[in-house]
């Protein structure tokens, strides 16, 4: 293991060392003892704060919570041990981690006992702009076509490192808007693997009895079967691009957890007449883009997952266009 920061004279190797264990109570001083006032988001499995260094530098710390149904060991496990082995332009990167466990004494019962109490934290690099939702929907600050272009672009470049280009592959099995965080230059970074799951090199699929995920963005074949696979990943890359490619936000409830009305709505209206008259005045380059990235994520929703074109094929449409 990596040598551990003791002090905040040692902050600033933060962003020259490896990845390495952090003590608590270095994350808390610079989180001000994680004050609400710090707070950059919320998700599912933790609360993310901002980390300000001795030298000014600005990290993002994740203080995981337990969960009723996945806990915050294996969430750990799972970021760390995917993220470690990732480096890519467009995956966010991990920067350090805590695991510390301390005795406290509680009531229970009418009874004093010892329990042990974890601390798990996971830091990251800061990304200013935030999560891509605050720019794909909201009218005020949507970003042009260009952007969203570069920015499907980017993601797919990322998943595309995930499914072929580390020891396995690593499914995502979280992709949706709030999870691809944006750099200073709008470079989008796929951050949250707390679901993710590393395939050996033979392993295509696997099986879980715990099927957990995001509303309106699990693959049918995950939600009703506990099926796993690079093609999860891509049933939830193909909504996330109709996503940026409409600007109409997928809106899913406990009934809808495929997201399969909102891909009726689309298929529906985004035609290629439609997308002709919509964006005829930006041009005809515009105009196929859009066609094909709707066609595309249209195609990575096809229920039955061995109809939904792999990562590798998506990459090269887009590199062709």
């Amino acid at each position: 293991m990596s040598e551990m920061v003791t002090d905040t004279s040692k902050a600033t190797l933060l962003s020259t060392l490896p990845t390495r264990n952090i003590p608590a109570s270095f994350l808390k001083q610079i989180t001000n003892d994680f004050s609400p006032e710090r707070e950059l988001g919320k998700g599912a499995f933790g609360i993310v704060y901002k980390g300000i260094l001795e030298d000014g530098e600005v990290i993002a710390v994740k203080k995981l919570v337990e969960s009723s149904l996945v806990s915050h060991e294996k969430t750990f496990s799972n970021e760390v041990g995917n993220l470690m082995a990732v480096q890519h332009e467009n995956i966010v990167k991990l920067v350090g981690f805590c695991h510390e466990t301390h005795k406290k004494v509680v009531q229970h019962n009418g009874r004093y006992i010892i329990v042990e109490i974890a601390e798990v934290l996971l830091c990251y690099e800061y990304l200013p702009k935030g999560s891509l939702d605050k720019y794909i929907f909201a009218q005020s600050n949507r970003i042009d076509w260009d952007l969203r272009f570069k920015v499907i672009r980017g993601i797919c470049n990322g998943l595309y490192f995930l499914h072929n280009k580390i020891h396995g592959p690593v499914v995502h099995m979280d992709l949706k808007p709030e999870n691809i965080l944006l750099d200073d230059n709008m470079v989008p970074k796929i951050a949250d693997f707390g679901l993710s799951r590393l395939f050996g090199q033979e392993q295509t699929r696997m099986n879980t009895q715990n099927v957990v995920g995001s509303l309106g963005y699990m693959a049918p074949e995950y939600l009703y079967r506990g099926e796993i696979s690079t093609q999860s990943d891509i049933y939830s890359l193909g909504l996330l691009i109709i996503e940026i490619s409409t600007g109409e936000k997928n809106a899913p409830n406990f009934d809808d957890k495929c997201g399969r009305t909102f891909i009726e709505k689309v298929q529906q209206k985004w035609t290629d007449k439609y997308i002709t008259s919509k964006y005829e005045p930006f041009g005809a380059d515009c105009v196929q883009q859009i066609k094909m990235c709707v066609k595309i994520g249209l195609q990575c929703v096809e229920q039955e997952r061995k109809n939904r074109p792999s990562i590798a094929d998506i990459v090269d449409r887009l590199n062709r266009c």
